[in-house]
C-alpha cells in the first residue's frame, strides 16, 4: 500500500469510505510527519489530539453506516489566522500570543462537520503582511525545497500562507486552508510546487477570521492537486449570514464538475504581463503553459489590461489603510498582550502594547496606511487608488468579453533565499505584482505547478476566471496539470 502520508484529500477520503485504511491510521501518520519535521517550523502549534479525535469520530461513523462528509478522514494544517475554539490562535504576531477564541471560524468549522481534522495551527507572515513568512513573531518557516546548483541557503516558501505552502509540499498534511489579499495562496503555492485557488471574493465566510485587508481578503484551500482543491473549496464555501460581504449562492460541486476538455474555450494573454526584464524561465514556462491549453482545445488570443501597472502601488494603498483601521482594536485593553510600565496612563499602555507586539513590517503597514487615511493624504492618496481600483475591476469586465479565463505566471521568479529581500520592502512587494490585479478586483485565481526552474525549484502558472466562475478556473488549471505532468518533491532534509 502507498504510504499514507504520500495520499492526497480525494484518496485518503475515498480510501477511508472504502475500508482500505482508517481515518485514525491516517491522523497518526501525519502526526508523526509534524513531530518530525520541527526544522521547517511549518506550525506554530500542533494539535495531534484533536486529528484524533476528529480521526475516531469518522471511523465510528462509518461502522454505524452514517454518511461521511466531503472531507471524511482527512486531517489537515490551519492557517493560524482562523480562530479555532480552544486553540490559540495567534496570526503570527506577539500582541495575539495568548489568544484562545471561545468561538470557531465559519471556514473551520464547516470543515469539522465536513469531517476534517486539524493537526495544528499553521505558522504564517504576521497578520498576513509579508510574501516570505520572515515577518512572524514565531520565526521563519523554512521551504522544503533546496537548489541544486551547489546553493544550500535556506529558502523562502511564499507567504503570507509560508505554513500552509511548506506544509503541504513536505507531506506534513495533505491540505491546508490559505488566505489570500494580495496572493498569499497564490504565490506560497508557486513557490513549493503544490495547488492553490483564490475563490471569487465572498465565496468563504470572512468571519473568525483575524482581519488584514477586509475588502480584499479571502480564505482558500492549498492543497497537491486541483481536484483537492475542488473538493476542499466545496467545503469550505457557501453563504454565511454573520459575514455582510458572503455571497448568497449555491455551492456548485466544483470536484464533480471537473472537465479539462477546453474546447470552445478562449484564453487571454494579457501584453502587459509580460514586462520588461521578465525572468527567461518565467517566460518560458508561460509559453508552455500557453501550449498546454492549446492543446486542451482552447483557442488564445491576446487581451489587454491596461491599468495593470497601477495596481500594486494601488494595492500599497488600499491595504494598509484598511489594516491600520482593522489593527487599531488591538490596544492591551480586552485581550492578548498587555505592556503596562510601571506608573503608565492608558495612552502609554497603548502605545507600550503595540510597540512590543506588532512586529516591524505590520508597523510600517499601519503607519503607511495611517497616513494615506489622515485628513490632508485621503482624497490623494486612498480616494486615489479606489478609483485606480475601478479602472483594473472594469479592464478585466472588457477582457472577459473576449475570453473565458486569463493565463499569467503565478510569481515573478522562483523561491528566492531567506533573509535575501527581507531589508528591501520594494522588492519584497514586486512579488506580488502578477497576483494583485485579480484581488483587487475580487476575481477567482488559481496556481499550479508548471515545472522546475534550472536550478530544481517550482515554478507556478496562474490562472484567473470570471467573477463566480471558480469551475472555469479549475478546469484550466486541470488541462495544465495533466499536460505538464508535475510530481516533482522536495528531497527530504529536515
Amino acid at each position: 500500500m502507498t504510504e499514507l502520508t504520500n495520499l492526497g484529500v480525494r484518496a485518503i477520503r475515498d480510501g477511508v469510505a472504502a475500508g482500505d485504511f482508517t481515518a485514525r491510521e491516517v491522523a497518526e501518520a501525519f502526526n508523526a510527519n509534524v513531530a518530525a519535521a520541527a526544522d521547517l517550523n511549518a506550525f506554530v502549534i500542533a494539535t495531534p489530539e484533536k486529528a484524533i479525535e476528529a480521526a475516531e469520530k469518522v471511523d465510528a461513523d462509518r461502522a454505524a453506516g452514517k454518511p461521511l462528509g466531503s472531507m471524511a478522514g482527512v486531517p489537515i494544517g490551519m492557517k493560524d489566522l482562523f480562530a479555532t475554539r480552544g486553540v490559540q490562535t495567534t496570526a503570527a504576531s506577539h500582541i495575539l500570543e495568548s489568544f484562545v477564541p471561545e468561538y470557531e471560524s465559519t471556514v473551520s468549522q464547516k470543515l469539522w462537520d465536513a469531517g476534517a481534522g486539524m493537526l495544528g495551527k499553521l505558522n504564517m507572515d504576521q497578520f498576513a503582511m509579508g510574501s516570505s513568512n520572515e515577518t512572524s513573531y514565531f520565526s521563519n518557516v523554512i521551504s522544503p525545497w533546496r537548489r541544486n546548483d551547489g546553493g544550500n541557503a535556506p529558502l523562502a516558501p511564499g507567504g503570507s500562507s509560508g505554513g500552509s505552502s511548506a506544509a503541504v509540499a513536505a507531506r506534513l498534511c495533505p491540505a491546508a486552508t490559505g488566505t489570500d489579499t494580495g496572493g498569499s495562496i497564490r504565490q506560497p503555492a508557486a513557490f513549493t510546487g503544490i495547488t492553490g485557488i483564490k475563490p471569487t471574493y465572498g465565496r468563504c465566510s470572512r468571519w473568525g477570521i483575524v482581519a488584514f485587508a477586509s475588502s480584499l481578503d479571502q480564505a482558500g484551500p492549498m492543497a497537491r492537486d486541483v481536484t483537492d482543491c475542488a473538493i476542499m473549496l466545496g467545503a469550505m464555501a457557501g453563504f454565511d449570514p454573520k459575514d455582510s460581504t458572503s455571497l448568497d449562492l449555491p455551492v456548485p460541486d466544483w470536484a464533480g464538475s471537473l472537465d479539462s476538455d477546453l474546447r470552445g474555450k478562449k484564453v487571454g494573454i494579457p501584453r502587459e504581463y509580460r514586462m520588461d526584464g521578465m525572468d527567461a524561465e518565467i517566460a518560458r514556462s508561460w509559453d508552455d503553459g500557453v501550449a498546454w491549453l492549446k492543446d486542451a482545445g482552447a483557442e488564445v488570443v491576446e487581451i489587454s489590461l491596461p491599468h495593470t501597472k497601477y495596481a500594486l502601488p494601488a494595492y500599497y494603498i488600499i491595504a494598509p489603510a484598511e489594516a491600520s483601521s482593522n489593527l487599531a482594536r488591538y490596544d492591551g485593553v480586552r485581550y492578548g498582550l498587555r505592556d503596562l510600565p510601571q506608573g503608565a496612563n492608558l495612552q502609554d499602555m497603548y502605545a507600550a502594547t503595540r510597540a512590543a507586539g506588532f512586529g516591524d513590517e505590520v508597523k510600517r503597514r499601519i503607519l503607511i496606511g495611517t497616513y494615506v487615511l489622515s485628513a490632508g493624504f485621503y482624497d490623494a492618496y486612498y480616494t486615489q487608488a479606489m478609483k485606480v481600483r475601478t479602472l483594473i475591476r472594469n479592464d478585466f469586465e472588457k477582457a472577459f468579453e473576449e475570453c473565458d479565463v486569463i493565463l499569467a505566471p503565478t510569481a515573478p521568479s522562483a523561491a528566492f533565499a531567506l533573509g535575501e529581500k527581507v531589508d528591501d520592502p520594494i522588492s519584497m512587494y514586486l512579488n506580488d505584482v502578477f497576483a494583485v490585479p485579480a484581488s483587487l478586483a475580487g476575481l477567482p485565481a488559481m496556481s499550479v505547478p508548471a515545472g522546475l526552474s534550472s536550478a530544481g525549484l517550482p515554478l507556478g502558472l496562474q490562472i484567473i476566471g470570471k467573477a463566480f466562475d471558480e469551475q472555469g478556473v479549475l478546469n484550466a488549471g486541470l488541462a495544465i496539470e495533466q499536460r505538464a505532468g508535475f510530481t516533482a518533491q522536495p528531497e527530504k532534509w529536515w
